[in-house]
C-alpha cells in the first residue's frame, strides 16, 4: 500500500505516479491510496483502507467484533476510537463512524495485526465486549449481549480479562447482571 504523502516525501513526481496508475501497474484503493496492480486482492479491503488513510485509528465495537468473528452483526460502516481532541477524517469510501475515547478507555486493549503491508489496530475482544456494553445505546443492546455470549463461548478462559477491562471501561455494574445470567 502506497500513501500519495509518502510517494511525493520519497522524491516521486506526482506524474509518475498518475503514469503507474494510467498504466494499471497501481491501483487507486482510495483517494490517495494505491497497492501494486499484481497483488492478489485484499481480506478486509474496509480496514485496510481506513487504517492506511487514518494511522491513529482503532477498530472498535461491531467492526473489531467482525474481525474477531465473534458476532453474526455485517459491519455496514467502519466503526474507529480516536482519541479525544483529534481531528475527525475526512474519506469519501468507505463510511466510517467515530467514537470519541480518553485516556486508558482509548489505550487499553489495542492489539496490532498486519494486513498487506498495513498495520491494523484492533481492539482486543475483551476491550470490544466492554465498548459495546459502554455504547449500547448507540449500537443495541442486543448486539452487546450477542458479542458478550460469543465472547463467553469462545474465550471460556478469558472471563477474568473481560471483567478488568469492564472496570476500566466503567462498565463492570452494566455487565454484572449479564454475566450472572449466562453463568
Amino acid at each position: 500500500m502506497l500513501r500519495t504523502s509518502r510517494v511525493l516525501e520519497a522524491g516521486v513526481h506526482p506524474r509518475t505516479l498518475y503514469h503507474l496508475r494510467d498504466s494499471g501497474r497501481l491501483v487507486q484503493v482510495s483517494r490517495g491510496v494505491y497497492r501494486l496492480a499484481d497483488l492478489p486482492e485484499l481480506n478486509q479491503p474496509d480496514l485496510v483502507i481506513v487504517a492506511a488513510r487514518v494511522p491513529q485509528a482503532v477498530f472498535c465495537l461491531i467492526s473489531a467484533l467482525a474481525f474477531h468473528e465473534i458476532t453474526t452483526q455485517v459491519p455496514h460502516e467502519v466503526q474507529i476510537a480516536l482519541p479525544r481532541g483529534t481531528r475527525t477524517p475526512r474519506l469519501d469510501h468507505p463510511p466510517v463512524r467515530v467514537f470519541r475515547m480518553a485516556g486508558q478507555a482509548y489505550s487499553e486493549g489495542i492489539e496490532t495485526h498486519v494486513e498487506q503491508g498495513v498495520t491494523l489496530r484492533v481492539y482486543s475482544p475483551e476491550k470490544t465486549v466492554a465498548d459495546c456494553f459502554k455504547f449500547r445505546n448507540k449500537i443495541g443492546l442486543d448486539v452487546a449481549l450477542e458479542a458478550l455470549r460469543e465472547y463467553r463461548r469462545s474465550h471460556r478462559a478469558g472471563m477474568d480479562a473481560l471483567w478488568r477491562v469492564a472496570r476500566i471501561c466503567r462498565v463492570a455494574e452494566v455487565i454484572r447482571p449479564y454475566l450472572e445470567a449466562i453463568v
